[in-house]
C-alpha cells in the first residue's frame, strides 16, 4: 500500500474501502479512530458540545447512508475533517449564527499553543515561543485556523484548500497574510516565526 495513503489517527484506505462494501466493524472503526480528532476540530469552531456531537452523529449517519456512492479519498481525515466543517457551519446558520465561509470575522476558531513538551534550553526560543503563543490568539479566525492546519495538523497547500473550500492561491495568500501579521507583532523574521510554530506540532485532544 502507498505509504502516502496512510496517515495517522489510523488514516488507512484498506479500512475505508472495507467500509464502503459494507462491513460495519470498519465503519464502527473509523468511528472510533476519529472521533477525538473530530471533536477537537470542531471544539475550535464553537463550544456548544451538543452542536458538535450532532454533527460528528450526523457525518457518520451520513456516511453509512451513503456508502455505496462515496468515492476513495485520498486522505480520510482530511475528507472527513472538510465534512464536518461544513455540517458544523450549517448547523450554527441554521441557529441563525451567521457563518460566511469568505469571511475572516463572521466565525470563530480558536486554539491553545502548547511547548510544554519541548525542552528549551534556549532563553531568547522561549520568549519567542510565549510571544507566538498571544499573538496567534489575537489573529482572525481563518489566519488561526490555516495556522492550526498547517503546522499543528502538518497538511499541505492542497489538503488546506480542500478543508477550508478555497483555491490553492487563496490558500498561499492566507497564510502569507498570518505571517505578516505575526511578524508585524513579534519583530522577528519570518524563518523564526515558522521554527517556533514547527516546535509547537502535536495538538490537545478536547473531550467531553
Amino acid at each position: 500500500m502507498s505509504e502516502s495513503i496512510v496517515g495517522v489517527y489510523g488514516d488507512n484506505v484498506a479500512t475505508w474501502l472495507a467500509f464502503k462494501e459494507g462491513s460495519w466493524d470498519a465503519y464502527t472503526q473509523l468511528y472510533n479512530d476519529y472521533f477525538k480528532v473530530l471533536n477537537n476540530y470542531g471544539y475550535k469552531f464553537t463550544r456548544d458540545v451538543n452542536i458538535i456531537e450532532d454533527a460528528i452523529h450526523d457525518l457518520f449517519i451520513k456516511l453509512w447512508t451513503n456508502r455505496a456512492g462515496l468515492g476513495n479519498p485520498v486522505s480520510v481525515k482530511n475528507y472527513l475533517y472538510k465534512s464536518l466543517r461544513g455540517i458544523i457551519f450549517r448547523k450554527m446558520q441554521g441557529q441563525s449564527r451567521f457563518v460566511d465561509l469568505e469571511s475572516e470575522t463572521d466565525y470563530n476558531f480558536s486554539f491553545e499553543i502548547s511547548f510544554d513538551h519541548q525542552i528549551i534550553a534556549n532563553e531568547e526560543e522561549r520568549e519567542l515561543q510565549h510571544k507566538i503563543k498571544t499573538v496567534v490568539k489575537t489573529l482572525p479566525a481563518r489566519q488561526q485556523e490555516i495556522i492550526y492546519l498547517r503546522f499543528y495538523e502538518g497538511l499541505g497547500y492542497e489538503e488546506i484548500s480542500d478543508i477550508m473550500e478555497i483555491n490553492i492561491n487563496s490558500t498561499y495568500k492566507l497564510l502569507y497574510k498570518a505571517f505578516n501579521n505575526l511578524q508585524g507583532a513579534l519583530k522577528t523574521s519570518k524563518l523564526a516565526i515558522v521554527i517556533g510554530l514547527y516546535t509547537c506540532l502535536g495538538t490537545h485532544i478536547h473531550t467531553n
